[in-house]
């Protein structure tokens, strides 16, 4: 029976190629490589730091809780009715007619989640010499992206353009896998970590993350990312910010 619902594009039958990066031996390897790096920054980091590390972990309830709903996030991606969720919220969103001037607007507001922006406010805040602050947002910006970019390699999914024949994008079609959203991830690991440190009160801290919830928005809008994709990335960049406040400091006194 039609539900509505756009099915899968499937691309024209090819014969698969056996080859070492091949998917099912791919995911392996960088989920082993993501563990090394993992336990090797462990060991690097000051004890003092790690320390630190263990007793927010304990203490830190809701970056427990942040951790466990990535995870299960993650999880839920094999499951078929979340899926179809997904479809269809994403639908709604991304499909309606809009006018020419909201998709422009959409199509710029989505770029403030993209790394050379983190990276220009990166460069403005050394100009005004807060360097601590500047380099937080450099490392942990450089880190989020090789996270977020080894999960997008062992979840494996693709984008909504790819699945649905009538998505709409705006602007170009983005390459890479689809979970979770960096552009989601980027902006909401600012927000956390430039209230964490300039303290702006209720409604700064409101307007900070009104801005981040804006750009995961824009990221079904412009038909880049599912839902959950953006969920996910808005997880994670909360996470990191939390551990940006807890690490990096460690590593500003020995750098400076």
């Amino acid at each position: 029976m039609d539900n509505g619902v756009p099915g899968p594009v499937h691309p024209p039958f090819a014969e698969p190629r056996a080859s070492f990066w091949s998917a099912h031996r791919r995911r392996p390897v960088l989920l082993l490589l993501l563990a090394a790096g993992l336990i090797l920054f462990l060991i690097r980091l000051p004890g003092g730091a790690r320390a630190s590390l263990g007793t927010a972990l304990s203490a830190n309830r809701g970056l427990v809780v942040l951790l466990g709903l990535f995870a299960l996030l993650t999880l839920s991606l094999i499951l078929s009715a979340g899926q179809r969720l997904d479809t269809r919220i994403f639908l709604i969103i991304n499909m309606q007619a809009h006018p020419k001037w909201l998709d422009r607007f959409m199509g710029v507001a989505t770029q403030l989640g993209n790394m050379l922006t983190a990276l220009l406010a990166a460069l403005l805040l050394f100009l005004v010499n807060n360097r601590g602050l500047a380099f937080e947002i450099i490392l942990g910006t450089l880190t989020l992206w090789l996270v977020v970019e080894t999960i997008k390699a062992l979840t494996d999914r693709a984008r909504p353009f790819l699945d649905l024949a009538d998505t709409r994008v705006i602007g170009w079609r983005e390459p890479g896998r689809s979970f979770p959203s960096g552009h989601t991830a980027q902006i909401f690991f600012l927000a956390t970590l430039l209230s964490y440190r300039f303290s702006p009160g209720a409604g700064g801290i409101a307007a900070l993350y009104a801005l981040a919830v804006l750009v995961g928005f824009t990221r079904m809008y412009v038909g880049a990312h599912y839902p959950r994709d953006v969920i996910g990335g808005a997880v994670l960049g909360s996470v990191w910010g939390i551990l940006a406040t807890l690490v990096v400091p460690y590593w500003l006194g020995l750098r400076f």
